[in-house]
C-alpha cells in the first residue's frame, strides 16, 4: 500500500476538518470524515474525535467491507461510510456533519428547496431521511437518495455529502447551511414566507402528464413526443422567445453512444439530428437519464454535481436558464417504461 498516498490523504482529512471546525459546520465530538485510498480500502475518523484537533493517528485505514486494519475504534458509522462506497465507484469522499441551521430546519421540514439561483443550482433539493436510532442502520433509503443528488440529511442526526474529493463534500455542507441561514433571514424580513411556499409553488408547476402512452427511453418516438409537447406549450414559446433560445442541445446516452440533437429557434424545436458536434451536448448514464425523465433529478443539478457531463459553455447555457429549465420539465410529461 502506498504510503506516501495515505500520509497525504490524512493530512487532506486534517485540514478539511479544521476548516468545517473554523466555519462552525462542526462542534464537540460530533461528525466523521472519510476518503478513499484505493478500490477496497479508505480512510475514516476515529469515534469520539473532534473533526477540529484532528491527528493522523486519529485516522483510521479500514477495508470497504468493513475489516479495520489499523488499531483503535473507527467511527461508529463506519458501515455507512463503507456502503456509499460500495455503490458509488467514483466517490472519493465523505463528510457526515451535524450542522445547527440544516437540522433545526429539517427538524420541522422534509425537503428544501433554495431560493438563490446560484445555490438552487448548486444543491437542487435536498430531501431529508427519518432517523430514529443514534447512529444510521437503515442503509438502503440512504443510497437511494444520494443517487439523485450528493447530500442528504438524516432527519433529527445531519448532513451527509459525498464527492469527488474532501472539498467537493466540504463545499455541499457548507452551501446547504449557509441556504438555510438566508431562508431563515428571509423569513424574519417577511413573516409567513416560508421555503414551504416555494415548494407548493414549484409542485403546482409541474407538467400534468397528458400524454398516456409510454416510450422506450431515448426512442424516436420517445424524442417525437417530447418535441410536440415543447412545441405545443404556450409557456415555452414565451420563454424561448423572450430570452432568444437559438441554439443547438445534444443528449447522448452513454452505454450506447445514441444522440439525439434539439435545434431550437427562438424556444421552438425546428429539427432533431443525431449531431454530437451540437454546442451544448449532456451525456449521462442510463440510470441518471431514468432519474431525469422521471423528475427524481434536476439536469442543471446533475450537471454541476457531476453526474451529468456538459459539454459547451455552461455560463452561456445558464442565460437560458428558464426556458432550458421549462425544457426539462416537459420531458417529464412524456412517459418511459
Amino acid at each position: 500500500m502506498d504510503q506516501e498516498k495515505i500520509n497525504k490523504l490524512k493530512k487532506d482529512v486534517i485540514a478539511i476538518g479544521r476548516l468545517l471546525w473554523d466555519k462552525e459546520l462542526a462542534s464537540g465530538l460530533n461528525g466523521n470524515i472519510s476518503v478513499r485510498v484505493d478500490e477496497s480500502t479508505i480512510l475514516l475518523t476515529a469515534t469520539r474525535t473532534c473533526l477540529g484537533l484532528l491527528k493522523e493517528e486519529d485516522i483510521l485505514l479500514m477495508k470497504v467491507n468493513g475489516e479495520l486494519i489499523d488499531e483503535g475504534s473507527v467511527s461508529t458509522e463506519n458501515t455507512l461510510h463503507t456502503e456509499i462506497y460500495k455503490n458509488f465507484a467514483d466517490t472519493q469522499a465523505v463528510i457526515h456533519t451535524h450542522t445547527t441551521y440544516v437540522n433545526g430546519y429539517f427538524l420541522e421540514n422534509d425537503k428544501f428547496n433554495s431560493r438563490i439561483l446560484e445555490t438552487k443550482l448548486f444543491l437542487g433539493e435536498v430531501r431529508s431521511i427519518r432517523q430514529d436510532t443514534p447512529a444510521v442502520t437503515e442503509f438502503e433509503p440512504v443510497i437511494d437518495e444520494l443517487k439523485g443528488n450528493n447530500i442528504v440529511v438524516l432527519k433529527n442526526h445531519g448532513a451527509l455529502a459525498m464527492g469527488r474529493d474532501l472539498f467537493d463534500c466540504f463545499l455541499l455542507v457548507q452551501g446547504l447551511e449557509n441556504a438555510i441561514k438566508v431562508d431563515a433571514v428571509s423569513r424574519l424580513y417577511k413573516c409567513g414566507i416560508t421555503n414551504n411556499t416555494e415548494i407548493k409553488v414549484k409542485e403546482a408547476s409541474k407538467v400534468e402528464k397528458k400524454i398516456s402512452d409510454t416510450y422506450d427511453l431515448f426512442s424516436q418516438e420517445q424524442i417525437n413526443a417530447i418535441v410536440k409537447l415543447v412545441n405545443e406549450d404556450p409557456q415555452m414559446g414565451v420563454l424561448g422567445d423572450k430570452t432568444d433560445m437559438t441554439m443547438e442541445l445534444a443528449v447522448k446516452l452513454a452505454e450506447t453512444g445514441k444522440v439525439f440533437s434539439f435545434n431550437f429557434e427562438k424556444g421552438k424545436i425546428v429539427d432533431v439530428s443525431s449531431n454530437e458536434n451540437a454546442e451544448f451536448l449532456i451525456t449521462a448514464t442510463e440510470s441518471i437519464w431514468r432519474a431525469v425523465f422521471t423528475s427524481q433529478i434536476d439536469p442543471f443539478v446533475a450537471t454541476t454535481q457531476k453526474k451529468m457531463n456538459l459539454r459547451g459553455d455552461f455560463a452561456k447555457i445558464s442565460k437560458w436558464y428558464a426556458p432550458c429549465s421549462r425544457v426539462f420539465e416537459l420531458w417529464t410529461g412524456v412517459p418511459i417504461e
